[in-house]
């Protein structure tokens, strides 16, 4: 009955796409403005809104960061899309359920928030918060959204959240702590998934 309820067409290649997608988009940013993420990138520097990046005004750095974001967004949502609906198929299973509406809407609501949160740290200039902000966030989507797909995902869900209260006390190192929570902690938990639930179909 248990099982019923749940979404189980949820794929661990997703989660290794969307971190290698994550790693990717990191090495972007940390290119394109390398000062930034070295750890002598203090509070003061980044509240004042003062701070040029090697001629670049820091309205442009965040700009590049908000524009990288929302393309990994993207091609986060289609990877976890089409593996999880070429896993739904070969479970003979639908992909879009009650229980995926279910789990989309608690995993959304708390994502939404977070996103929403990141924009007035941004209006505040309190730019140092948000790589902090989003792992918490992102750690309470999957808890939120672990009810009703598989109870592995509150796990990442737990260390997410650990991660974001570690980054936001090292907080020169951001760009690192998003990158491990982002992208190697879901390439971990994708290849985990995958060996512990879809290796033997793919074999079939």
């Amino acid at each position: 009955m248990e099982r019923s309820s749940q979404f189980i067409s949820l794929s661990g290649l997703s989660g290794v796409f969307v971190g290698i997608t994550a790693l990717f988009g990191a090495l972007s940013i940390f290119l394109f403005k390398l000062k930034h993420f070295s750890g002598r990138y203090y509070n003061d520097k980044v509240y004042s809104g003062e701070l040029h990046l090697k001629g670049v005004e820091l309205s442009e750095f965040i700009l590049f960061i908000i524009v990288s974001g929302f393309i990994m967004l993207i091609l986060s949502l289609y990877f976890a899309y089409f593996f999880t609906n070429r896993n739904a198929k070969r479970k003979g299973l639908p992909v879009w359920s009650s229980s995926a509406r279910r789990m989309i809407i608690n995993l959304s609501i708390p994502l939404i928030t977070g996103g929403l949160f990141c924009f007035v740290l941004i209006y505040h200039n309190l730019i140092y918060l948000i790589v902090p902000a989003t792992l918490i966030f992102y750690g309470l989507a999957l808890i939120n959204a672990s009810k009703y797909t598989l109870r592995d995902i509150r796990y990442l869900g737990l260390i997410e959240i650990l991660l974001g209260l570690i980054a936001s006390v090292w907080i020169g190192y951001g760009l690192i702590f998003w990158a491990i929570g982002f992208g190697v902690l879901h390439i971990i938990y994708g290849l985990t998934m995958y060996w512990k639930y879809e290796r033997i179909a793919d074999r079939a």
